[in-house]
């Protein structure tokens, strides 16, 4: 650990104290409400912060994980060597005419929702997703027949060198749940989104109607990280999972929702070996009945206890 606090020492010289946490739990920074400590977690407010703690990290071979606000994140048990950057810090939203400009640590609920009150139609479908839009971005985050692809227009990025780009949408290669974000571990900094005027009561209309919808669908009464399986092509994973009698199943404090196959909750203090043990039997059983392979949205960082 000496390592960590000769890197505190030096970011000390820019990153205030208050946004700098030694051994911090990593349940507490997760929807899913489960995993051991990070060695240090890192808060920066500007695009300068983020640039100087990723170069320190590569300088000095410190293993380093942006983090949003940790909705599709799963922390093992044994917690995180090395430094999580959590951009919570760079959340501001701009609106320029039709263009709405957002950091990377701005929830995405939020835009949806200053976007309905600029009276900007696009973005209605994120109003209930749970994470930040440099996650969106890096997962071409969907819901309710639409995506981040549909609406963005450029994003900029900083890659582990500390260089920073602009892209385009086509630059993106987005996907089904894939960008170049996530193949080439950029970092997301900032992101315009092209939206059209509406009108206000039909968007919020609209909004109301999704928020409902998801209300009524997902258990949302219990930590999760939201549908824990891609879509396998062909198939819907919730029902590949309730017609293998999987709903309701628990190990340990963790369940498949009886309420919406597709989530995995934690629903009675559950660690994360329970979460990962019911994934891995959820995979194994599916792949026995249907011959179809569950792959994780969610992502699974960090080291076994």
């Amino acid at each position: 650990m000496n390592y960590i606090q000769d890197f505190v020492a030096e970011i000390s010289n820019y990153i205030k104290n208050e946004n700098v946490e030694l051994n911090a739990p990593m349940k507490k920074y997760t929807s899913f409400k489960v995993g051991g400590a990070v060695d240090l977690l890192v808060k920066p407010e500007t695009y300068e912060e983020v640039s100087k703690v990723i170069g320190l990290c590569e300088e000095r071979k410190i293993p380093y994980y942006i983090i949003g606000n940790g909705s599709n994140l799963l922390v093992r048990d044994g917690g995180i060597r090395g430094v999580a950057i959590k951009l919570s810090k760079l959340n501001g939203i701009n609106i320029n005419g039709e263009e709405i400009i957002v950091q990377s640590g701005a929830a995405i609920g939020e835009v949806s929702l200053k976007s309905r009150d600029a009276s900007l139609t696009g973005f209605e479908f994120a109003c209930g997703i749970p994470g930040t839009i440099g996650g969106a971005i890096a997962m071409n985050a969907g819901a309710y027949n639409g995506e981040i692809a549909d609406i963005i227009d450029t994003v900029t990025v900083v890659d582990h060198k500390g260089k920073v780009m602009k892209l385009t949408k086509d630059q993106l290669e987005l996907g089904y749940r894939t960008s170049v974000v996530l193949k080439k571990n950029y970092i997301v900094l900032e992101a315009t989104f092209k939206l059209k005027k509406g009108e206000y009561e039909k968007i919020a209309g609209r909004i109301s109607d999704l928020m409902r919808r998801r209300r009524e669908k997902q258990p949302l009464e219990y930590p999760s990280a939201g549908s824990t399986f891609k879509r396998p092509e062909g198939f819907f994973a919730a029902k590949l999972i309730e017609d293998s009698g999987l709903k309701g199943v628990s190990i340990g404090g963790a369940q498949v929702s009886e309420k919406h196959s597709g989530f995995i909750i934690n629903k009675e203090n559950a660690t994360a070996k329970d979460i990962l043990d019911l994934i891995h039997f959820v995979q194994k059983t599916v792949k026995s009945k249907y011959d179809v392979n569950l792959d994780t949205e969610v992502r699974i960082i960090g080291e076994e206890k």
